[in-house]
């Protein structure tokens, strides 16, 4: 995924926490009876990437474009080493692909600022609207678990960190897997370890790309698209889309069989 730094940087929560009623519709909303009974969530949804990217400007200031190509180069190496069968895991790949970053910027990049930047990764926060929509889940008789490419360490760190303990029945790392998303063998993941058909399962998103994916898979898809983003061309894509988690609950609730 190609990731705007300045709009990430420039996002606003707007109305994150005021709709998280049931009454929020988000858009392309698309009711109707269904059986969903765990969602599962990419990181992102849930943790704000924001200040890793704020560390590297602070560290790097008069560089421009770094940060952006640290993070598309981040992706392109989970995708070719999933297509390559070469895999490693996602600290390990987003480390590498910090070094190509900072070597392709001529920038001077000690082992110590390698290791600050890497472990903003360890520490995020969660967005704001994460705690209420998570809760509201739960109290609805609905599973929770991550579905990421982030390692079981990052996110058990992270979680930590957020205070979100005991908020997920399952962290589901692709490590798992041996394969990054998009690829089938990483969304399978959810539905091996619940024991659920796809359509039991929604997940929610935050990169396009993502979202296509497991809906390709066969999971209903809610796209948290806090970056405003065009959908993907890639001839699928989300059932709904809402700027952040608000729409998430009512989007269960139509599905849900509890």
């Amino acid at each position: 995924m190609s990731m705007d730094r300045r709009q990430f940087l420039k996002l606003g929560l707007g109305t994150a926490m005021a709709g998280l009623a049931a009454t929020h519709v988000p858009r392309a909303f698309a009711g109707g009876a269904g059986d969903v009974r765990v969602v599962l969530f990419d990181a992102f949804p849930i943790f704000d990437p924001r200040p890793v990217f704020a560390r590297a400007n602070a560290m790097f200031p008069a560089e421009s474009g770094f940060t952006d190509l640290w993070r598309t180069k981040q992706f392109e190496y989970t995708w070719l080493r999933t297509a390559s069968g070469a895999y490693r895991d996602f600290f390990s790949v987003t480390r590498d692909a910090l070094r190509f970053a900072a070597r392709a910027k001529k920038l001077p990049l000690s082992a110590a600022d390698e290791d600050r930047l890497m472990g903003a990764y360890l520490e995020l926060e969660a967005w704001p609207d994460a705690l209420p929509t998570l809760r509201a889940l739960r109290g609805a008789g609905i599973r929770t678990g991550f579905l990421s490419n982030f390692t079981r360490g990052m996110l058990d760190s992270c979680i930590r960190h957020a205070g979100l303990d005991g908020l997920f029945d399952q962290v589901l790392s692709t490590d798992a897997a041996q394969a990054f998303k998009p690829s089938p063998l990483a969304y399978r993941l959810g539905t091996d370890t619940f024991g659920l058909e796809r359509a039991q399962i929604a997940f929610a998103a935050f990169a396009g790309w993502d979202a296509a994916g497991a809906k390709s898979f066969g999971y209903p898809v809610f796209w948290v698209n806090r970056l405003r983003q065009p959908a993907e061309e890639l001839g699928v894509g989300a059932d709904a889309e809402d700027e952040d988690l608000s729409g998430l609950v009512a989007f269960v609730k139509a599905r849900a069989a509890v």
